[in-house]
């Protein structure tokens, strides 16, 4: 009970979400981009702001209390399962402005910012979660 209380209380949580979505749209894009030259293809996508407003409902749904469970619902591409783990599925990239000749939505520099964007979220997200368990391993080491 302890434990859990240190791990699903502060920022613990969204930390982990995060991570968690940042990992899937990373190999999301990574497939996007390996299928470049598929004629037909049709990209996908993890909408960033969606999972934005999902992780600030359930921060105010969960309030200060720890014992009030940690749940992200509402979005059908990023939800918590009834084991409590973050499930992503992306969708399919509606066609902007642009259809190439093959069929395709797929736009290399789009998915090239997309992905920089990603490794900077996910690496800020990584760093945090180091160092909070830094913290919980200092604290039960009892050294500094």
């Amino acid at each position: 009970m302890f434990f859990e209380n240190l791990i699903n209380r502060g920022s613990m949580p969204v930390l982990v979400s995060t991570a968690a979505f940042t990992e899937e749209r990373h190999r999301m894009i990574a497939e996007n981009v390996a299928n470049i030259g598929v004629p037909g293809y049709k990209t996908r996508q993890l909408d960033v702001k969606a999972f934005q407003k999902t992780l600030g409902r359930a921060l105010d749904r969960r309030g200060t209390d720890p014992r009030n469970p940690f749940v992200l619902q509402g979005n059908r591409q990023v939800h918590t399962n009834e084991r409590g783990e973050v499930v992503v599925t992306p969708a399919k990239r509606p066609v902007e402005n642009l259809l190439f000749h093959d069929g395709t939505n797929l736009s290399i520099e789009r998915q090239m910012s997309d992905l920089a964007e990603n490794a900077m979220m996910h690496e800020l997200t990584n760093t945090l979660l180091r160092t909070r368990y830094d913290g919980f391993h200092k604290a039960i080491r009892g050294r500094s």
